[in-house]
């Protein structure tokens, strides 16, 4: 571990903010006032690192970290090691009950590429990765600086008080600590190692072994009896070939015959195809037949159609019944517009009449309803004197004449004036409904009167239309005519509704209906004509059809006798008589007769061909399957009766072909077994080899005897460099040397050389000589590492150097500046010796006053 910058904020008997650069710095001093706070520097240091101050007494204390002024506190230390740069910071803070806490502790890995020489704030801004936070970083920093707390103390920063720990350290912790720096701890894990080397060995050369059991057929005899097999069926092959080939000749022979039997079987099938149709023999009456009926038919429809011509003449002869009906639709309108008219007259003429005693009547009544209420007025006059004289007093003033009454006025008894207000009230009621009465009839006469005058108009413009019809129809001279004698007969009728019957004088409705009659009489008998000529016709169709249905049958046929003689003409079939259809067919069946017992005797004779080259095929294919059976070719799945014999000698073939593959591939598998099993025997004797050598690395490796072994010796080697230190120290007095039990004696030549233990030496003895440790374990812990990554990169030594005689110091600077003048590690002394720190090229002065320590770097 070598520190580059080192900050404080308030920490110790700092309590402003102090940097200090060790970046170019190999060999510096630390000079000061006792007190100033030159230690608290070391201490600064070391509780970067692990959190706690050997100063301070418990590894867990952290007060003294803190002023009793101060409320926090930082300390950031950037440091190298093991080729990485690290930046460890802690920040410890007081609370409201005066408890101190680590308010913050972190590790990070910083980018190397930063220069060693930047700011403090640019290094710790690098941060390459976080490696750990709050209580994991002391571990952290013991892993990566390879030295626990206890064992940095002793080696790296020896602090006032505790330089000497190392010398008078028991005899185990002092090889714990060469355990540690050394890196001993790699020959166990060596051993161990070596163990699981052993057991993995172990493991391989008895998994070959077994593998190597397993593995059949992996010998020479094998291998032989494989090549013989092989050889076997590869002559078998050239021995069967023959026969395989007369056996796919023989199915070539099989196919010709077969399909020569086919032929003349096709040929007895066509010849057993051919059959007269049974509609042949008849078929000629039928077709003459059905000519005659086709000639019937054609004189019956040809008559029809005569008939039907002069119904359809005398029909048109007639009257058009169109016309017909317009006149009596005409007539009939005209005659109800008459009717209506005269009916209409008569009402007006009755409601006319019943004017005038309805007029009477209403006269009448109003002169009754006048005589009630004038005698209803008189009445209720009397009814009001009588009540006013019921009220005058004698000599008041009247209040109608306005002078005394002298007497009372005699009122005789009047009549019911209610009966008066309702015999008005009935008269009035009676005048009314008379009036109304009355008035209904004028309005219904007025009504009467103007229906008379539109029906006056209808029936005028009826017997107009009836007069333009009728002279339509009699023809256009005596249409003008007969029309200027309806108009007049029209205008002079006028209103008068007796006059209209004078328009139907020249329209005879029965003439019309009797004329209509005939014309419906001659359209019933033209459409009756009509579809009996329809029927006729039909029926002639209908024969038609059928005769040229059997026209078309007997062409059918014949076509069907010319491809029926088509498929027996190459066996020699006569050609046909065109004349008769029936005659032809017998012909060609009698011909049939002949043909057909030719051609099953020459069928019966190819299917002997047949049967008998099949036998000659079966009877190879079975010395064929015999002989591979007797080689050990399984034949089972070929079928004992082949129905190809082409295919089954392919198969047969494949058979042989893979009995071949299968003895090649069994003879190729063999000599990779045998392969294979050297290959595991050599195999297995190595893995045996490499377990028998890792299980005596590990025996060798033993941790309790070679760890003490080793420790041993390297301590032996430090006590011999220490002692060589000691003895230019005390100038040849003193030497080291190890006793019985690892301790550090000391060598006394004043004494004729007596050993005795090291803690009998004196203050300034015991410092000589635990420097001269110092110095050597600084000096070769890194020859003596066994992985060569150990090496103490620094060393902080803080003790009073003024115990030391001049030429003692003298020699205590030249050795640290041998040591520091290689600069593969920095050397930092604390001291108040001038002497001493003259020599030194790095001067941090150090000074206090009231606001706490200061420091000051001054160069010598």
């Amino acid at each position: 571990m070598r520190p580059l910058v080192l900050h404080l904020d308030d920490f110790g008997s700092f309590r402003e903010p102090v940097t200090v650069d060790f970046s170019d710095v190999d060999y510096f001093v630390l000079v000061g006032p006792t007190g100033a706070g030159k230690s608290t520097l070391i201490d600064a240091i070391c509780f970067a690192l692990y959190g706690t101050v050997p100063r301070w007494g418990k590894e867990n204390v952290i007060a003294h970290a803190l002023a009793p002024s101060a409320v926090a506190a930082k300390v950031a230390l950037v440091f190298e090691t093991g080729g990485r740069r690290y930046a460890v910071v802690r920040a410890l803070k007081r609370d409201a009950k005066g408890k101190v806490h680590t308010a913050e502790a972190r590790l990070e890995e910083l980018v190397p590429s930063v220069p060693a020489t930047a700011g403090l704030e640019e290094l710790m801004s690098a941060v390459a990765r976080p490696v750990a936070e709050g209580a994991a970083v002391t571990a952290e920093v013991q892993r990566i600086t390879g030295l626990e707390y206890r064992f940095f103390t002793q080696c790296v920063v020896l602090p006032q008080g505790r330089f000497a720990e190392f010398l008078h350290a028991q005899p185990r912790e002092r090889q714990d600590l060469l355990v540690q720096l050394l890196d001993a701890d790699v020959y166990e894990r060596v051993r161990q190692r070596a163990v699981q080397e052993e057991t993995g060995a172990a493991q391989a050369a008895a998994f070959a072994r077994e593998r190597l059991a397993r593995l059949t057929d992996a010998d020479e005899p094998a291998e032989r009896a494989a090549e013989a097999r092989l050889a076997t069926l590869r002559a078998l092959d050239e021995q069967v070939r023959g026969d395989l080939d007369a056996l796919r000749s023989s199915a070539v022979e099989i196919r010709r015959l077969a399909e020569e039997r086919e032929a003349v079987r096709r040929r007895v099938t066509a010849l057993g195809s051919l059959a007269m149709p049974p509609e042949v023999p008849t078929l000629a009456e039928h077709v003459r037949a059905a000519a005659g009926e086709v000639r019937d038919h054609a004189r019956d429809a040809e008559a029809a159609e005569a008939e039907e011509q002069r119904a359809e003449d005398e029909l048109a002869a007639l009257d058009d019944p169109d016309i017909l009906m317009d006149l009596l639709r005409a007539a009939e309108a005209h005659e109800r517009a008459v009717t209506e008219l005269r009916a209409a007259s008569e009402r007006a003429a009755r409601t006319r009449a019943s004017l005038e005693p309805l007029a009477d009547r209403a006269r009448t009544l109003d002169a009754a309803l006048a005589g009630a209420e004038e005698a209803r007025d008189r009445l209720r006059d009397a009814h009001a004197g009588a009540e006013l004289a019921r009220r005058l007093v004698v000599g008041q003033e009247c209040p109608t004449c306005l002078r005394p009454v002298e007497r009372l006025p005699h009122h005789p008894a009047s009549a019911d004036l209610r009966a008066a207000e309702r015999h008005v009230k009935t008269c009035r009621e009676e005048a009314e409904q008379a009036r109304t009465r009355h008035t209904e009839a004028e309005t219904e006469t007025r009504h009467l009167e103007r229906t008379v005058r539109e029906l006056t108009d209808r029936a005028t413009r009826t017997a107009r239309d009836l007069a333009d019809r009728v002279g339509r129809t009699a023809g256009e001279a005596e249409g003008g005519a007969g029309r200027t004698a309806g108009e007049s007969d029209g205008q002079a009728a006028g209103g008068d509704p007796r006059g209209q019957d004078g328009l139907l004088a020249g329209v005879d409705r029965g003439d019309l209906e009797g004329r209509l009659a005939a014309v419906r009489a001659a359209e019933r008998r033209a459409a009756k004509l009509r579809q009996a000529a329809r029927d006729a016709r039909a029926r002639l169709a209908t024969a038609k059809r059928r005769a040229e249905e059997l026209t078309g049958r007997t062409e059918r046929l014949w076509r069907d006798l010319e491809a029926a003689r088509d498929t027996v003409v190459p066996l020699g079939a006569p050609p046909l008589d065109r004349d008769d259809l029936h005659h032809a067919w017998t012909a060609l069946l009698a011909w049939r007769a002949d043909a057909a017992v030719r051609e099953h005797t020459a069928l019966e004779e190819h299917d002997e061909h047949v049967a008998e080259a099949e036998h000659r095929a079966r009877t190879l294919w079975s010395a064929v399957a015999a002989r591979l059976n007797d080689h050990g070719v399984e034949t089972s799945g070929v079928s004992a009766r082949p129905a190809a014999p082409d295919k089954a000698a392919g198969r047969l073939g494949e058979l042989v072909a893979a009995a071949i593959a299968q003895a090649r591939a069994h003879l190729a598998r063999v000599k990779e077994n045998r392969a294979a099993a050297r290959e595991l025997d050599e195999r297995a004797r190595a893995e045996e080899e490499r377990a028998r050598v890792a299980k005596e690395l590990a025996l060798c490796l033993r941790a309790d005897a070679f760890e003490r072994w080793l420790c041993t010796e390297a301590l032996d080697l430090l006590v011999t460099a220490a002692s060589d230190t000691l003895r230019e120290l005390s100038d040849g007095q003193y030497e080291l040397a190890l006793g019985a039990r690892n301790e550090i004696e000391v060598i006394d030549h004043a004494e004729a050389g007596m050993r005795r233990n090291a803690r009998t030496l004196s203050g300034g003895e015991t410092f000589q000589a635990a420097l001269a440790l110092a110095l050597a374990l600084s000096d070769q812990v890194a020859g003596l590492s066994a992985t060569a990554a150990r090496s103490l990169d620094s060393l902080f030594l803080d003790e009073g150097f003024g115990s030391l005689d001049p030429a003692t110091l003298d020699t205590v600077a030249a050795t640290l500046e041998r040591l520091a003048g290689g600069r593969e590690r920095m050397v930092g002394v604390v001291t108040h010796v001038p002497a001493l720190a003259d020599r030194i090229p790095v001067r941090f002065e150090v000074r206090r006053d009231a606001k706490g320590s200061h420091l000051h770097r001054a160069t010598a």
